[in-house]
């Protein structure tokens, strides 16, 4: 898979995954007084984006696609924090569907469509069993649906949990269905 369109999708939310919303001093980037800047006036939480996970997301070699309600705020504001370029960005209906299961998230039926039967990892802080199940009785390629906790944000073991991921389809090894955590 190494065309851009061959590529798997890995649609990223912002909240949580990349601003964690752990400890209230902010992460060790934000205080060491290195390179990273405070984000200035307007959303206190942005010092919490770590300049570190942009290069990582690109070293993967998905298309990322902002799946987040920050919109193309995430464009204008978070990318250029962590070194992103401009990404495409999902349109959420304007009413939440409400003819899934109980439990389905409101971003799950979207995301699978916006896939539209490619090969995605959806990283979110709010991803359930039902989301996973739906997807799997649905979705004809791999998908690995991530959650993040929240209070830590993205991290190293999250990284080695979607590069294995990813391995494991560019290699052929991983079905519909196979591979959720």
């Amino acid at each position: 898979m190494t065309s851009a369109a061959g590529r798997p999708l890995l649609f990223l939310d912002v909240d949580g995954p990349l601003i964690p919303f752990g400890s209230p001093a902010g992460p060790p980037w934000a205080a060491d007084g290195g390179a990273w800047a405070p984000a200035g006036p307007g959303n206190p939480l942005l010092t919490r984006l770590d300049p570190a996970i942009g290069p990582r997301l690109l070293a993967l070699g998905c298309r990322l696609v902002w799946a987040t309600t920050w919109g193309e705020e995430a464009n204008e504001v978070v990318a250029p924090r962590l070194g992103l370029p401009r990404l495409p960005v999902v349109a959420w209906p304007d009413a939440e569907a409400d003819d899934g299961p109980r439990g389905l998230h409101w971003k799950t039926r979207p995301l699978v469509e916006w896939a539209g039967g490619r090969p995605f990892i959806w990283v979110d802080d709010e991803i359930s069993g039902v989301d996973r199940q739906w997807v799997d009785a649905g979705h004809p390629a791999p998908s690995l649906l991530h959650r993040v906790d929240p209070a830590e944000g993205l991290g190293h073991a999250d990284f080695r949990a979607l590069a294995g991921w990813l391995d494991a389809v560019v290699r052929g090894r991983a079905g519909p269905g196979r591979s959720r955590t």
